[in-house]
């Protein structure tokens, strides 16, 4: 398989020939796979959206900066999602690789196209674009948790999208963290080692994290 790293933010990287990833997921035989460096921008805030994009490998981040200079991360996307679906015609946020990632980029128009008759791509889409709707409105409602309600809500969802089991693998870091939810460093690094000890959680590493008590931190995301 032919790859391309990316470095530079001009859509040029998606325009290049690179065999299609043989896959039945949403955007297979209709992207190309691109390989993104760690904090390798992918695309840009109010930059056209030509583009939709599915994680193979790897993990992104999309996010806004504030008036203030503070960045708002809006989402975490990981193997198998897909994003860079917008409503209008240009994106509403930036999209940057966690760390290295390859991303399989599909021209938007193309996939609407076959879309239309497909009925199976159709509904994929159409799966795929209220389930953005959804996850905006459930973060939104997030940020106006207590600290400790966030942390709890963010390990559960990360877990609910890991397939390790009891163990959560967090490919971001706490800085990424505490953008997501609203919070500083300081206060998830603090809420984190709360729950060490009172037992929710433990920490095999700065990365992985066992859920040692899920009806603990269900009962905080309620």
């Amino acid at each position: 398989m032919l790859t391309t790293v990316a470095t530079a933010k001009s859509p040029i990287y998606a325009r290049q020939a690179v065999p299609a990833a043989a896959t039945e997921d949403t955007l297979g035989l209709l992207g190309a796979p691109m390989r993104f460096a760690r904090n390798n921008e992918i695309y840009g805030e109010d930059e056209p959206a030509e583009y939709l994009y599915q994680v193979i490998s790897g993990a992104v981040r999309t996010y806004r900066m504030l008036d203030d200079g503070r960045r708002q991360i809006t989402a975490f996307y990981l193997p198998g999602d897909v994003f860079g679906v917008e409503a209008g015609d240009s994106h509403l946020s930036s999209a940057e690789a966690i760390c290295d990632a390859q991303i399989l980029v599909a021209k938007r128009s193309a996939v609407m196209a076959r879309a239309e008759h497909e009925k199976n791509l159709g509904r994929q889409l159409w799966m795929l674009t209220a389930r953005e709707l959804q996850r905006v409105q459930e973060h939104s409602l997030a940020l106006i948790k207590s600290a400790e309600e966030r942390v709890a809500g963010f390990l559960l969802e990360m877990a609910g999208r890991n397939s390790a089991g009891a163990a959560v693998e967090l490919p971001m870091s706490r800085q990424d963290i505490a953008d997501y939810l609203g919070l500083t460093i300081e206060t998830v690094s603090r809420t984190f080692t709360q729950f060490v000890h009172s037992g929710k959680i433990s920490l095999e590493t700065s990365r992985r994290i066992q859920l040692r008590n899920r009806l603990a931190l269900n009962r905080l995301n309620a």
